[in-house]
């Protein structure tokens, strides 16, 4: 499906799909129930499993599998992405109705950055092939530095980037309404709602430095790297609103993450001399992430009487 009417129809549907979500359910801001995130959390992964299907159909089964790896991959990965956005929306007191927006916006940008790394890393690896064992390495070291890593509240203020965009931009003190912009005495005015759209923009920057190499691991087909990645952060929206307020039970998910890299990072290196079968890649992946997801559930702590 990697022709150029695979591409057109791909981008069609992305398109419709945006339209239909932004233009016909969710035109007004409003805060989005658990019972109706669960429920586009299920379309959009039900949608996913119908294209791999059709896939399966026109590609065969390796291509299949490729899709599939590199779909749970890059959800997985976008659930630590939910946590860090669930911070900025804390730290900033973004209110539940104008989270949605945030996120479609958000999301909508993952999409253009997304293909831009996608396109560039293949092109990239094609010209040299030695940048494969330099990415390899990279996802070794990320994974390492995750476990290692502990977890710390989220301070924008020492943040460059926010330092940056306050010198930019003339911000008014407090939201108004669900506008990103607002011309006050004949000059415009950035809200906060704009500086938080900007912060999870660059959040999904960070986390595509780490699963663009991860999802290209897998696979060298553009489309099949691309769709895959596309199917899991057009869920992003409805999933963060299923999960927000559930990051104790993923405590232990982030190791399950870290070990993903390491193995996708191991099998880029030894690439040249030994090729892991997709099929073990997916399970070695699924057995992962049920055993960190099944941790947490089981050793979760239990609030205090107190609490």
């Amino acid at each position: 499906m990697n022709t150029t009417l695979g591409w057109i129809l791909f981008s069609a549907f992305i398109i419709v799909m945006i339209i239909i979500d932004l233009g016909f359910f969710n035109r007004e801001s409003k805060a989005i129930s658990i019972g109706s995130a669960l429920r586009w959390t299920f379309f959009w992964v039900l949608l996913a499993f119908a294209f791999n299907g059709l896939i399966y159909y026109t590609e065969g089964s390796d291509k299949a599998f490729e899709f599939f790896t590199g779909y749970l991959i890059e959800k997985s990965l976008s659930v630590d992405n939910i946590f860090v956005i669930i911070l900025i929306f804390t730290y900033f007191k973004v209110p539940l109705a104008y989270q949605h927006k945030v996120l479609f916006w958000g999301i909508l940008g993952a999409i253009v950055m997304r293909l831009i790394f996608i396109l560039a890393g293949i092109e990239l690896i094609n010209r040299f092939h030695w940048l494969i064992y330099i990415f390899g390495a990279f996802l070794i070291f990320t994974g390492i530095r995750m476990l290692r890593h502990k977890d710390e509240s989220f301070e924008p203020a020492h943040n460059p980037l926010f330092r940056l965009i306050k010198k930019w931009f003339r911000f008014t003190p407090d939201f108004v309404d669900d506008k990103f912009f607002v011309r006050k005495s004949g000059l415009w005015f950035a809200t906060p709602l704009f500086l938080v759209v900007v912060l999870i923009e660059a959040t999904d920057l960070i986390f595509a430095v780490d699963s663009i190499p991860a999802i290209l691991a897998i696979s060298s087909d553009s489309f099949i790297v691309f769709t895959s990645n596309i199917f899991a952060i057009l869920g992003l929206r409805s999933l963060y609103f299923a999960l927000a307020g559930l990051d104790r039970y993923f405590t232990y998910l982030k190791y399950g993450l870290a070990a993903i890299l390491v193995f996708v990072g191991f099998k880029m290196c030894i690439s040249e001399f030994f090729v892991i079968p997709i099929e073990l890649s997916l399970a070695f992946i699924v057995l992962t992430l049920s055993l960190s997801v099944l941790a947490s559930l089981a050793l979760q702590k239990q609030p205090s009487v107190s609490d």
